[in-house]
């Protein structure tokens, strides 16, 4: 039973990590969402680990200061249902999506990405992009 203690819960960490990276595309640090919140950086680090549950009215608070609905932080939490059975490829597509926006290089191209106004400009990108990857795989 002591072991389960020092576990963090699968759906903690999810939150958490859905904490970390909405805050890092909106390039806020964690000393600046803990001062907003009034607790310091290392309580949000705990929050963004799972090691610290993160409290109901805390988790509102913490919606609101991102900008993103409460439902936000457990869209593909663990063990959810989403009226059907999910598959593995479905899991793994999500997660590779959320490490890729975790990433430094993938925050860099989403943040310039959704700068770019022009939509033949955005799509000419994502060929220019699929073409360079095509190539990689030859």
């Amino acid at each position: 039973m002591i072991e389960n203690k020092k576990k963090p819960n699968p759906i903690d960490i999810h939150v958490g990590s859905r904490i970390r990276l909405r805050r890092t595309m909106l390039g806020m640090s964690q000393e600046k969402l803990g001062e907003s919140l009034g607790i310091t950086f290392q309580q949000i680090q705990k929050y963004e680990k799972g090691t610290n549950r993160v409290g109901a009215s805390r988790l509102q608070n913490i919606s609101s200061i991102l900008n993103v609905p409460v439902s936000f932080f457990f869209e593909d939490a663990p063990g959810e249902s989403s009226g059907g059975a999910t598959g593995m490829a479905e899991a793994s597509s999500s997660n590779y999506v959320v490490d890729f926006l975790s990433s430094s290089e993938g925050l860099q191209l989403n943040r310039a990405f959704v700068k770019i106004a022009d939509p033949k400009v955005r799509r000419r990108l994502v060929d220019l992009v699929k073409a360079l990857a095509a190539e990689a795989e030859e």
